[in-house]
């Protein structure tokens, strides 16, 4: 693979686009021992990634449906 854009840098769905070429080319095989294992490295950060871009999301709607029921109150 090509020089690659730092994770922590990727937004969810750019993440996950690579996520999904990682996972293919681990799939496809053909790859020597380390070129697999540095595709496998970087798609466990790209899915940490995803899993942290996700759970920001969550407790931005959380934040705000419990500001929305506050203020209905």
């Amino acid at each position: 693979m090509s020089e690659r854009p730092a994770v922590d840098s990727l937004g969810y769905e750019q993440a996950r686009d690579e996520l999904v070429e990682v996972v293919r080319a681990l799939e496809v095989g053909g790859l020597g021992l380390d070129e697999s294992v540095a595709l496998w490295e970087r798609g466990e950060a790209l899915a940490r990634r995803c899993d942290e871009q996700l759970a920001g999301a969550r407790e931005r709607i959380e934040t705000k449906l419990s500001e929305a029921e506050s203020s209905d109150s």
